[in-house]
């Protein structure tokens, strides 16, 4: 199968253009101006998992468990995670979502869907609107590609 001029800048151009547009939509957040990228990330998997052990959230992050412990730390400043007892061992403390994270990660979404539907509608013609659409079924299983 050979590759055509496309090919080999398909990958870099989708990669450069979907980086941008997640940068857009994180500047459209007020909401989450104040976290950072790994801050959102941990805010999305204790989301997604409901409890955590804070070993568990930096291997999943790929950072060292002292840098999640003051990512943990800031996040327990504002109020956005709770530590509870593990039950099972006592020594380990289960992190999960307190309501105002919860509440964050619900207005940061809102944020987001409110602009990225705002930015569809006044740039895209509906014919391009039907393109995005298609172009969610591939995209997802890039997602999903290991």
């Amino acid at each position: 199968m050979s590759t055509t001029q496309d090919d080999t800048h398909l990958p870099s151009d989708l990669r450069m253009v979907l980086s941008r547009l997640v940068k857009k939509l994180r500047s459209k957040s007020p909401t989450h101006e104040k976290l950072s990228l790994t801050e959102r990330a941990v805010i999305k998997q204790l989301n997604e998992h409901t409890q955590m052990l804070p070993s568990e959230l930096a291997r999943q992050e790929k950072v060292t468990t002292q840098s999640m412990s003051q990512i943990l730390n800031h996040l327990g400043d504002l109020g956005y995670i709770v530590r509870t007892p593990s039950e099972t061992d006592k020594r380990k403390v289960m992190i999960s979502l307190s309501e105002t994270g919860q509440a964050l990660l619900t207005n940061a979404r809102h944020e987001g869907n409110e602009w990225l539907n705002k930015a569809i509608t006044q740039t895209c013609s509906p014919e391009e609107q039907a393109i995005l659409r298609q172009a969610l079924g591939p995209l997802g299983k890039l997602v999903d590609f290991d």
